[in-house]
């Protein structure tokens, strides 16, 4: 019998079963899969995650279960959150942290947030049998249990983390129902692959920047590349590359370790691998990367800033990668977010992304949506965003 018919019963007397799980591996692998098909980031990257050991985490998992199937799940996570970290002025941040050296939870709320830190975008799955007709309904008890057990936890401030915008099947207007504000998040970063050859990406392109890319590309000649499925002998040195690209990043969230860039190559056999830049036997770039059966999604360039731009690293790491996609027969490209500009001009278009956000205390609440246009990230203008 379809998973729908059983659940016309089950929905309407309200018995589908919603839990809140700190083990992953507590969960069957094609249970949650099953709920997010074709999504590059899926179990075995967010069980990565999960084991990473990244400080001041901790990962949650919402599931809806009935008659002894997952029918809806999102993942989560519990921390620490200063309202700092989206500040655009690095002058305002330093302030506020050296304020937090004599008061220690200034600005600093225990946020419970739906999503994941480590993934591009966090939007509820639903077993494909499920009828659209319940999503809503289902999403609405998988907040209300997933904010039930946040209280519980200390929680006092809720939010939803990287939604795209819109959700389908009447989700976004679930998570208004529930109180929650809007606020513009990090938009995501995509190139679609429909050329047959670097030729046809490079006559998308503008003639100046046909020109200069090309111009860019003569380093190639200097440069060695690897890819990888692990980082054997280079891990010290890739952590220094990560090191140094996060210090020179405008906002900082999560701090990554070894074990989750190692933990995501060796979980996720091919769908996953490193791209190694050098030159003269130096290690200067690294590019993480995962994939899927129509997608290469960029984690992570790191590079040494100095000597990585003077053979344009990351403009060949861009051109390798198109060349990838176009090798392999996959149709999209996804660059993460940051460096907007270089990235339109590269001919990627912008997916908008929603963040939502929900005090427990009222007054709380009524401030923060004052601060939200202050705390935001800056993000591009509405003219530049796809909403898909």
């Amino acid at each position: 019998m379809p998973l729908d018919a059983l659940l016309r019963p089950v929905a309407r007397a309200e018995e589908v079963a919603f839990e809140v799980r700190a083990d992953l591996r507590a969960i069957e692998r094609e249970q949650w899969d099953a709920c997010f098909p074709g999504e590059a980031e899926g179990y075995d990257y967010l069980l990565a995650v999960e084991r990473s050991g990244i400080s001041d985490f901790a990962f949650r998992y919402v599931i809806g279960s009935a008659n002894g199937r997952i029918v809806a799940a999102m993942p989560a996570f519990l921390t620490r959150y200063g309202l700092e970290t989206t500040l655009d002025s690095r002058r305002l941040r330093d302030m506020v942290m050296r304020l937090r050296r004599l008061w220690s939870d200034f600005l600093m709320l225990p946020l419970a947030c739906l999503g994941s830190p480590c993934t591009e975008t966090g939007y509820p799955g639903f077993h494909p049998d499920v009828s659209v007709a319940y999503r809503r309904d289902l999403f609405g008890r998988l907040l209300a249990t997933f904010e039930t057990y946040a209280l519980a936890a200390g929680c006092s401030l809720l939010a939803l983390k990287d939604i795209p915008k819109p959700l389908s099947d009447g989700l976004t207007e679930a998570i208004a129902a529930r109180g929650y504000a809007e606020m513009a998040g990090l938009p995501t970063a995509m190139l679609d692959i429909d050329f047959p050859d670097l030729d046809g990406y490079f006559a998308r392109l503008s003639a100046a920047t046909r020109k200069d890319l090309r111009r860019k590309l003569r380093a190639r000649q200097r440069v060695r590349v690897e890819r990888r499925a692990d980082l054997g002998p280079y891990q010290e040195r890739a952590m220094e590359l990560y090191s140094q690209t996060r210090e020179r990043s405008d906002w900082q969230f999560e701090d990554l370790t070894l074990a989750y860039f190692e933990g995501m190559l060796i979980g996720m056999p091919g769908r996953s691998f490193v791209t190694l830049y050098f030159v003269e036997n130096e290690l200067l770039a690294t590019n993480f990367l995962i994939r899927n059966e129509r997608t290469l999604i960029d984690k992570f360039f790191c590079m040494d800033v100095e000597k990585g731009r003077l053979f344009n690293l990351y403009y060949l790491s861009w051109v390798y990668n198109v060349e990838y996609c176009i090798r392999e027969g996959l149709v999209r490209y996804q660059s993460g977010q940051a460096y907007y500009d270089n990235k339109v001009r590269l001919g990627s278009r912008l997916g908008a992304n929603n963040m939502f956000f929900r005090h427990s205390n009222p007054v709380a609440q009524r401030a923060l949506r004052l601060a939200a246009p202050y705390l935001a990230i800056a993000t591009p203008g509405e003219e530049r965003l796809e909403v898909v």
